[in-house]
């Protein structure tokens, strides 16, 4: 049998996977050091079928860990878009596992050490210090907030999906850009300059968008408009609309009042999300994901409505995974750089 000093000298993988992308690092088990690094396409343990799930995760696997060193890694701890730690039967961590297992497989890392998180509770072990408790936030594509406890969620806000929450994510910024280019379209929401980027984004025939510089748009160029924008929306995965999400933050950048007002609003639902986990006064908030890593576009706005909070950014949840893995290996948070 190895001795507890050998189980540690090796490699861990740690792996973020989320809405829109797979990440995997390769680090040293001993001292957490990245040694490599992958990314592949998205990795939402429910939205995601099972085989492209699994081929993703094997591509961001295999290209942040060379295949000579597959054999010496210890242990793989990821954190899943879409699923729990518990319970075993719950159906996101079902297929997490299933795709896991079979990426590690296909690529010949055999170890029993793998742990399967959610990607709220990997972001909250990537903060500095590598605390045990607190509260945390993904915004990314989809949104969901924990009170963490012993490293592991005890309450859940949010994470019901695109379609019946994820509210202030990337998704719903995406919707609501179309939602307002559609409603500009025929009169119930005012002018703005999402409509033609929307349209643009999504293909529609340019010479049904808005003219430029606010001229008169016919009813029957508005018509056209609308026949192109609604089937090029629904002939796409829903989560896609996500991908408009940058429109909105360029859109408010230029000063759109509508895009603003979207914005506006999907920072108010991040705060009544972290709310309904009744944060204490100063306690640690560990957010993370698109929105709100650090330089993440809705993190000043959201952290001047949560000024009672001690917010700690993160780039994402690969070093968390990497800090859950090592201690797979019997390494001591404190080992953790």
């Amino acid at each position: 049998m190895k001795s507890d000093a050998n189980r540690r000298d090796g490699w861990v993988v740690g792996i973020d996977a989320g809405g829109t992308r797979t990440r995997a690092v390769l680090a040293d088990a001993r001292d957490g050091q990245v040694r490599g690094e992958g990314e592949a396409g998205p990795g939402n343990a429910l939205t995601v079928p099972g085989p492209e799930l699994a081929a993703h995760l094997a591509e961001a696997v295999a290209s942040a860990v060379p295949a000579a060193m597959r054999g010496q890694v210890l242990a793989v701890a990821a954190g899943f878009a879409g699923a729990a730690r518990a319970p075993e039967e719950e159906r996101g961590r079902v297929r997490a596992r299933a795709a896991l297992g079979a990426a590690l497989s296909r690529l010949g890392i055999r170890t029993g050490a793998v742990e399967v998180h959610s990607d709220v509770e990997a972001a909250f072990a990537g903060a500095p210090g590598r605390p045990a408790d607190g509260l945390a936030l993904v915004a990314g594509t989809g949104v969901v907030a924990a009170r963490i406890v012993g490293r592991v969620p005890a309450a859940t806000s949010g994470g019901d999906g695109w379609l019946l929450g994820d509210d202030g994510g990337g998704f719903w910024i995406g919707r609501e850009a179309t939602r307002a280019a559609l409603r500009a379209v025929d009169g119930r929401g005012g002018p703005t300059v999402l409509t033609a980027t929307v349209g643009r984004a999504l293909g529609v025939a340019a010479d049904t968008l808005p003219p430029a510089g606010g001229g008169c748009w016919a009813p029957a160029r508005r018509a056209a408009y609308r026949a192109g924008l609604l089937p090029a929306v629904l002939d796409r995965p829903p989560v896609r609309l996500a991908d408009l999400a940058p429109l909105v933050l360029e859109a408010a950048a230029d000063n759109d009042l509508v895009a603003r007002g979207i914005l506006r609003e999907a920072v108010a639902h991040l705060v009544l999300t972290v709310h309904a986990l009744r944060p204490r006064p100063g306690e640690l908030l560990v957010v993370t994901g698109g929105l709100t890593a650090p330089d993440g576009p809705l993190l000043t706005p959201l952290a001047a409505r949560l000024a009672g909070l001690t917010i700690v950014p993160v780039a994402d949840g690969r070093a968390g995974a990497v800090a859950l893995a090592r201690l797979l290996t019997g390494h001591r948070p404190a080992d953790t750089p």
